[in-house]
């Protein structure tokens, strides 16, 4: 499975972004889906999660201001975020976990916020 992450680039800080992650075949519908991220310097981090049952999960530092959604028709995972400031400055990358719990990870898409 190939995923590809795109959306990022260049926001001012307040701006809003929306990431979108492809896949080469269906495999987001009913399957574990998540967003991470990872600054410079630093380790790779959760963002926001969904579950096959369509639970959602998210880091604190995000929450209330991102949103993961799923579109099974077009099968892509998306994250929404507003209100972005220039500590989510990072490279995003979107994951899914197979129904054989293989994860599979998409190259990422760099977000730089600016002040």
């Amino acid at each position: 499975v190939q995923l590809q992450a795109s959306g990022g680039g260049l926001v001012q800080a307040g701006g809003s972004l929306r990431l979108s992650c492809a896949a080469s075949r269906s495999i987001f519908r009913r399957n574990y889906v998540a967003w991470y991220r990872q600054a410079p310097g630093k380790q790779r981090e959760l963002v926001a999660s969904m579950s096959s049952g369509g639970s959602t999960n998210y880091a604190d530092s995000v929450k209330g201001r991102s949103t993961i959604s799923r579109d099974n028709a077009k099968n892509t995972v998306s994250l929404q975020m507003i209100s972005l400031k220039p500590e989510d400055t990072a490279t995003y990358f979107c994951k899914v976990r197979d129904g054989d719990g293989m994860p599979y990870w998409g190259k990422g898409t760099l977000v730089t916020v600016s002040s």
